[in-house]
């Protein structure tokens, strides 16, 4: 009895001798580590950390991920590619609103980069048409570069996707904003409320610097929610980057009265799947292409009640509109 105590005391001492080595051990690392953290804490995210490899403008001109695009800059970054059918067509009209909101901070206070990931088929040509379509200012690039040069930025900056090579239109729309400067960086959806993705980019990577504190307005003083119904919210989100109803053409062609001026059958399969329709060769869906500089009109992967919801929603703002020009 003696002998089995005399081995439990010894099995507890020597567990315990262990556990103290290593918790001496991590609080050792955890120490150096602290000063290494100290030590870079003012470069975080700098050169050491990201890829400094060449990439090619809209123009052809060679620039350095690290060394032109974002040392000492304000950044929004994207990944795109031309013959998109899907996501890419809405993230760059939602930026391209972004754009005009932000008015002359783009190109001085925030940048914004859109990277192929097709690189060999967009070209430095093809990109410029492509920017020039959505209508890009300064301060917005459009890049490409070679396929493992594109990958290893994707990789640092959070926007790498293993299935980008398989199917580029499963990549999620996403937009890194970052400060180079202050080491701060944040995802965001590239396909956002433009004027959210505005004030965002205005208050986290500018304002910040006046250290002015934001007095809360009471509850209160707020005004009354509109009637925000379903179509009233998809055609904010889905359409409106891209068509205006009676405020003239953008992107698209302006749709105040479309419900009657279109078959309605037509128009909810066009709304529904418009990469279907121009694939079959549709006149309208054609012609429409050709008309709008060719700019495709993605597949939002709308359902029956969607385009129901957006189609009661036109109907009614067409209605309203006619009725204040007969007043």
């Amino acid at each position: 009895m003696t002998c089995c105590w005399q081995r439990r005391d010894d099995l507890v001492r020597h567990n315990t001798q262990r556990i103290l080595r290593v918790a001496l051990t991590l609080f050792a690392a955890a120490g150096a580590m602290s000063g290494t953290q100290a030590a870079s804490a003012d470069q975080p995210w700098g050169r050491n950390y990201f890829p400094n490899v060449p990439l090619i403008t809209q123009t052809g001109k060679t620039v350095h991920f690290y060394d032109d695009l974002l040392k000492g800059k304000s950044v929004a970054i994207n990944v795109i590619y031309t013959r998109c059918k899907d996501r890419c067509p809405l993230e760059t009209a939602k930026l391209a609103q972004v754009q005009r909101l932000l008015g002359n901070r783009m190109g001085t206070d925030i940048f914004f980069y859109s990277i192929s990931i097709d690189p060999e088929w967009d070209t430095p040509a093809v990109l410029r048409e492509y920017a020039e379509k959505f209508s890009a200012g300064p301060g917005w690039l459009f890049l490409t570069g070679k396929r493992e040069d594109i990958a290893a930025v994707q990789k640092k900056i959070g926007l790498y996707s293993r299935t980008d090579a398989v199917n580029p239109d499963g990549h999620l729309p996403s937009l890194m904003i970052g400060n180079e400067p202050t080491g701060q960086w944040m995802l965001n959806s590239a396909v956002d409320n433009p004027r959210f993705l505005a004030i965002t980019l205005t208050n986290f990577l500018i304002e910040w610097k006046n250290n002015q504190v934001v007095t809360g307005r009471s509850y209160e003083s707020a005004r009354p929610i509109a009637n925000y119904d379903a179509g009233t919210y998809l055609f904010e989100t889905k359409c409106a980057a891209c068509h205006a109803l009676g405020e003239g053409e953008g992107i698209g062609p302006d749709l105040a009265g479309v419900t009657h001026d279109r078959d309605r059958a037509w128009l909810e399969g066009f709304i529904k799947a418009p990469d279907k329709m121009l694939a079959q060769k549709d006149p309208i869906a054609t012609a429409l292409f050709a008309k709008y500089k060719q700019v495709v009109m993605p597949n939002l992967r709308l359902g029956d009640g969607d385009v129901a919801a957006i189609m009661k929603y036109m109907d009614a703002q067409s209605a309203a509109s006619r009725n204040r020009k007969t007043r």
